[in-house]
């Protein structure tokens, strides 16, 4: 086990610098093959940054076959808004160098989706999430709808045994990966 979050957040990084690939399209024919991504009509989902699975094939798909893309909008505490994504070339810069939707619905604007797909840097196969440090996404994993399918974004390698675990941490039920969707928990 590893002694801090902070260490193997940095751990996980550094790994992800060597090892960056391009994943966008395994991503998203891994995707759209499920049936929650079928079914769901109104999908929270982020813009990726880089060395992270991408997710720009995904959302674009997502926008050509009619569904409502709901992107965060992170504010100045970390918390995260949800606006309804226009399209790429629609988005404007935001703060630590993310890309948002231009109109912000309000932090509560994610209880309204059917699927909520989010970044992450490992999971563990209890379905512990390990982000950043913010706080940003357990913050809104909390305001989802029960019952709503929580996914994680990680690469195949960053789903582990067991990853340290806070009490404020928000679990996900599966880990989308550019090759499987695994179920978690």
């Amino acid at each position: 086990m590893f002694s801090s979050k902070a260490a193997l957040r940095a751990r996980l990084l550094a790994a992800r610098q060597v090892s960056a690939s391009l994943s966008g399209p395994g991503l998203l024919a891994v995707a759209r093959e499920q049936a929650e991504v079928v079914a769901a009509r109104t999908i929270a989902v982020y813009v990726s940054m880089v060395n992270e699975p991408q997710t720009g094939p995904l959302i674009d798909w997502l926008l050509a076959s009619g569904r409502e893309v709901l992107l965060p909008v992170l504010y100045a505490d970390n918390d995260l808004g949800w606006g309804v994504a226009p399209g790429a070339a629609d988005l404007v810069p935001g703060r630590l160098g993310l890309s948002e939707p231009p109109v912000d619905l309000g932090a509560d604007a994610i209880a309204s989706a059917e699927l909520v797909i989010c970044p992450a840097l490992a999971v563990d196969r209890h379905g512990v999430r390990l982000g950043r440090g913010g706080g940003s996404y357990d913050r809104a994993l909390a305001r989802v709808s029960p019952g709503t399918p929580t996914w994680a974004v990680v690469h195949d390698s960053e789903i582990l045994d067991e990853l340290p675990a806070d009490p404020h941490d928000q679990p996900v039920r599966a880990a989308l990966t550019p090759t499987r969707l695994v179920q978690l928990g």
